[in-house]
């Protein structure tokens, strides 16, 4: 006989976009429940944005936390009895909650007590319990994250202005033309921008024409890995192979045979 936590459960997926000024920051809140599998290993692949994970199936600071802006690949563990609620963070949208450099979070993953103090994260915590459906959840982080914002909800408009043209074009533009633009030295700017999104304006790039072809093999079986690459902005595909190995720890065809329905997850091959 199978173990009550070993039993696959039907799948709860609910997700809102919080209003201003914090949609200026956060893309969405999401809520997760269940899953076909019992138990499973996942690949998320990098990303430029933020993810504040509470597990509301194990209501401890030490089971709940931020992970930042990533540039390697990383494994989690998933279960059947899983219960997740999340802040899906824009490029540097923790900026504003955040007590210590945006570059400290780079690569890594923290406690929800590494971030508020074991008090404030219990405090959360209970709020969260205390809410019995998912919109008074979504409500409660909405007034969380306000509260408890220590610096005012607007980017420096050096960084708001390079996010914005990185976004639209990975490659078209420098951080030295950036600089110029904006009447910034080009050391300026890149402290400026480390401070806010979490990682330089360079690998912020990089990152982001590595996503613009995922998004573009999406829903692709036979893929033209030539034509990706130069229509991608890399200079051959010897550069494109080299940084999507880097990035996602796979070769671009194997990557192709464990992807999944979420873009930056992928099957662990482990």
């Amino acid at each position: 006989m199978r173990a009550e936590t070993d039993i696959p459960r039907p799948v709860i997926f609910k997700h809102c976009v919080p209003p201003k000024p914090l949609s200026d920051f956060v893309n969405l809140f999401w809520y997760w429940a269940g899953h076909s599998q019992a138990h499973w290993k996942e690949r998320i692949l990098p990303l430029n944005t933020v993810e504040l994970i509470i597990n509301l199936a194990r209501p401890r600071p030490s089971d709940s936390g931020i992970s930042g802006p990533r540039s390697q690949s990383f494994i989690i563990d998933r279960h059947s009895t899983d219960e997740l609620l999340g802040v899906h963070f824009r490029p540097g949208g923790a900026f504003p909650f955040l007590e210590f450099p945006f570059g400290d979070l780079h690569n890594r993953s923290i406690t929800l007590a590494d971030l508020w103090g074991e008090q404030r994260a219990m405090r959360l915590l209970s709020m969260l319990h205390e809410a019995r459906t998912i919109d008074a959840k979504f409500k409660r982080l909405e007034q969380w994250l306000l509260s408890n914002a220590i610096r005012s909800l607007k980017h420096h408009r050096a960084v708001a202005f390079a996010v914005n043209e990185f976004q639209k074009d990975a490659g078209l533009h420098s951080s030295a033309a950036v600089a110029d633009t904006v009447n910034l030295s080009q050391r300026r700017f890149i402290e400026l921008f480390r401070n806010e999104i979490g990682t330089t304006p360079k690998l912020f790039c990089r990152v982001q024409r590595f996503h613009g072809v995922i998004r573009a093999i999406e829903h692709q079986d036979g893929v033209d890995w030539a034509d990706i690459a130069i229509s991608s902005g890399y200079t051959d595909q010897s550069h494109f192979i080299h940084d999507f190995r880097e990035f996602s720890g796979l070769r671009p065809t194997e990557y192709l045979g464990l992807r999944t329905g979420h873009l930056s997850h992928v099957q662990f091959n482990g």
